[in-house]
C-alpha cells in the first residue's frame, strides 16, 4: 500500500522505521507537528519523526492543524491507501479521516478499551496494573474508541518507569503496526468493535497530578514516582522549595516514620508514608542536576524531625 505516516515524538520513530524497513509498503510522506522551540536558546526544532523522515528522503508535511485545506489537498494528491498513526498529537477531523481508502490506523499504548487518552502508560503504572500492551485500531471521531485490528501484551515490571515501559512498547508496537498494515492490505484482518466493558480513561498527567501525597501508602508513592518519570516528574516540597523525586524504593520493614518525616543515615535517606517508609535513592533539588539522595541530604544538613511536603 501507499502510506502516509503520522507521528511526532521519539516514541513514534520505531514504528516509522519498521514501515520503511518492511519493503512491502511505500511510505510516501510523513505528517508531523510543526517545529517547536527547544533547548536553552528556544530555537525551533523539527520533531524526531520529521528528522527521521528527512534522513530517509521522505516528504514531510507539518500542518498547523490537520483541517487546513492546503494540507488536505496535498493528502488527496498523494492518495494514500492508509495512514498509520503513532502519537501524532492533534485531532483529525472527519474530512481528513475520509481521504485514505483504508482510513487512519492508530497504534495506542494500552490494551483497549483500557486507558483511552493521552497518557495510557503513565496511568497503567500509577494504577498498579501488572499487564499492559499496545493496540491498533481504526480511528473514528471518538476518543480511541474505534474498532480493533490487533494487540500485543507487555508485562509491567516492578521497577518500570513510564519511560522504560514506553520504550519497550514502542518497539513491540512497531511490529504490530507493520503486521496490521500487511493484514489490511491482503484482507486477512478485519477490525472488530472494542468491548463495551472495561473502559478507562487516561488524561494527560499534569504537574499537580505528579505531586506526592505522603499520607498515601508506600506502594502508591512508588507508583506515582515511576509513572511520572521522566515526565512530568514526581515532586514534593522541602523547606518551601520543590524537590523532584527521581527514584524511590518501598521498605516494608520500616514502619516507625510518620508520613513525610525524614530519617537520614550515613548513606541512606528514608521518608515515612501512610503505610511503611520508602528510601529516597535519587532526587533533584530546584535548579540542580539529579543527585543521590544521600548527597542531597548531606548538602541540605537535614535536621531531626524535618519533613517533606512542607
Amino acid at each position: 500500500m501507499k502510506l502516509v505516516f503520522a507521528g511526532t515524538p521519539e516514541v513514534a520513530v520505531p514504528a516509522l522505521d519498521a514501515l520503511i524497513a518492511s519493503g512491502r509498503h511505500e511510505v510516501a510522506a510523513v505528517v508531523t507537528r510543526p517545529d517547536a522551540p527547544a533547548g536553552r536558546g528556544r530555537r525551533l526544532v523539527a520533531s524526531p519523526v520529521a528528522q527521521r523522515a528527512e534522513e530517509a528522503g521522505i516528504e514531510v508535511l507539518k500542518p498547523a492543524k490537520p483541517r487546513d485545506p492546503e494540507f488536505q489537498e496535498r493528502l488527496r494528491e498523494i492518495a494514500p491507501d492508509c495512514c498509520p498513526v503513532v502519537a501524532y498529537g492533534a485531532l483529525l477531523p472527519k474530512s481528513a479521516l475520509e481521504i485514505p481508502v483504508h482510513g487512519w490506523v492508530n497504534l495506542h499504548f494500552s490494551l483497549l478499551p483500557a486507558w483511552r487518552g493521552a497518557a495510557p502508560v503513565q496511568h497503567s503504572i500509577m494504577a498498579g496494573d501488572e499487564i499492559t500492551g499496545a493496540s491498533t485500531f481504526l480511528i473514528e471521531e471518538g476518543l480511541d474508541s474505534g474498532p480493533l485490528y490487533g494487540t500485543v501484551t507487555e508485562e509491567i515490571r516492578p521497577t518500570d518507569t513510564s519511560g522504560d515501559l514506553l520504550t519497550r512498547l514502542a518497539f513491540a508496537g512497531a511490529g504490530l503496526l507493520a503486521a496490521t498494515m500487511d493484514g489490511v492490505e491482503d484482507g486477512s484482518l478485519r477490525a472488530v468493535p472494542q468491548p463495551g466493558e472495561g473502559i478507562t480513561v487516561a488524561p494527560k498527567i499534569t504537574v499537580e497530578d505528579a505531586q506526592v501525597d505522603w499520607a498515601t501508602p508506600a506502594l502508591r508513592v512508588d507508583r506515582v514516582v515511576r509513572g511520572c518519570t521522566p515526565a512530568p516528574g514526581a515532586w514534593t516540597t522541602f523547606r518551601g522549595e520543590r524537590l523532584k523525586l527521581v527514584h524511590v524504593t518501598p521498605l516494608p520493614e520500616r514502619t516507625d516514620l510518620a508520613p513525610g518525616v525524614l530519617d537520614v543515615a550515613k548513606n541512606n535517606v528514608y521518608v515515612g508514608t501512610g503505610s511503611y517508609a520508602v528510601e529516597l535513592l535519587w532526587v533533584q533539588a530546584q535548579g540542580k542536576k539529579p543527585m543521590r539522595a544521600a548527597d542531597w541530604a548531606r548538602g541540605a544538613r537535614i535536621g531531626h524531625g524535618e519533613s517533606l511536603g512542607r
